[in-house]
């Protein structure tokens, strides 16, 4: 059942995850609706559906992926709501390495140079959760 202990976030980790997790909602919701959209933000050349062919799922990836940003958002702002601080940290490197991927994915000729993007968000959102974490931890929280 579907518990929430707090109203609001209660300490500025709690409320970068809270923004983190609104954000990558919005998105994932965006993509659900619109895949293209997604792909347009991401740098990708986005041909019509009309003419992909049979077998080109990229529409279909692209609403898998949504919906993963999609739950993740409320994972985070769930988390947020109920002060699961554990989580906060947990992220943390993994963000990190999400950031490493994609720009390595770049690097290497396998993603448009616009997708740097989405590592620098996952990036900014680990150091701002993780220095969060730290201040609060110096605040006795």
């Amino acid at each position: 059942m579907l518990s929430i202990q707090y109203k609001k976030p209660v300490d500025l980790a709690g409320w970068t995850f809270f923004i983190f997790g609104i954000l990558a909602l919005l998105l994932g919701a965006i993509g659900l609706i619109k895949p293209e959209i997604t792909l347009t933000l991401l740098g990708f050349d986005v041909a019509e559906r009309s003419a992909r062919a049979a077998n080109d799922y990229t529409i279909v990836f692209m609403l898998a992926s949504s919906m993963a940003s999609f739950n993740m958002g409320v994972y985070y702002i769930f988390a947020a709501l109920n002060n699961v601080r554990i989580f906060y940290g947990w992220t943390v490197p993994f963000r990190i390495l999400t950031f490493t991927v994609f720009t390595l994915a770049v690097i290497f000729g396998l993603a448009p140079t616009r997708f740097i993007g989405v590592g620098i968000w996952e990036l900014l959102g680990a150091l701002a959760t993780g220095l969060a974490l730290k201040a609060d931890k110096k605040k006795g929280v």
